[in-house]
């Protein structure tokens, strides 16, 4: 009989489990495992690209959201708003009352350059008039990068002394550039 991808998987999920729990590394329930969380990285939806994999994230380390382009978009804003909330009912502060990290993770040879030609889907995806589209820098990962951290740095509901970073991944040579050091949200 042949294994389907689905198969495949849940056979390496056994092998993961079983590794996991030899190594007492399965992750407690939601209030105690979220001061863990050092981090939340957003990333794209690109297959080749998985924060986990790029970056060495183990379990527990960091939130990794990923959408087209790994771009700040409302949807990713509400998703940010939702977290936060789960934070505040599980009465547990992101990163333990330690420094806390929001990393944009793009990447070269994105997807979403190949809509540059698609104005309306963009501008629907971005929730943006077309006039404000080349604000978005769709077709450059580095400009796009640097567009997105200063749109969180406007957030007023991101603590100020939480570091914001710019990355860009190039996925010819597997390295990863700083777009954007790492720096305070905003100074107080």
């Amino acid at each position: 009989m042949n294994m389907n991808n689905l198969d495949s998987m849940l056979e390496r999920n056994k092998d993961f489990a079983a590794q996991q729990s030899a190594a007492g590394t399965l992750m407690p329930s939601l209030p105690r495992a979220m001061p863990n969380v050092k981090a939340i990285i957003i990333g794209c939806a690109d297959m080749r690209v998985d924060p986990a994999h790029v970056l060495g994230i183990k379990p527990g380390e960091a939130v990794v959201i990923r959408n087209i382009g790994g771009r700040i978009t409302p949807g990713l804003l509400e998703q940010l708003g939702l977290l936060g909330r789960i934070g505040e009912v599980a009465r547990a502060i992101p990163g333990g009352g330690g420094e806390f990290h929001i990393i944009v993770l793009q990447h070269t040879d994105c997807g979403i350059t190949r809509l540059a030609g698609d104005p309306s889907m963009l501008t629907h995806y971005f929730q943006i008039q077309e006039g404000e589209l080349k604000t978005k820098a769709v077709t450059d990962p580095r400009v796009a990068v640097a567009v997105d951290v200063a749109s969180l740095r406007v957030i007023p509901a991101l603590p100020n002394g939480w570091l914001v970073s710019g990355l860009v991944y190039d996925v010819a040579t597997g390295l990863v550039e700083v777009v954007v050091p790492p720096a305070p949200i905003r100074t107080a």
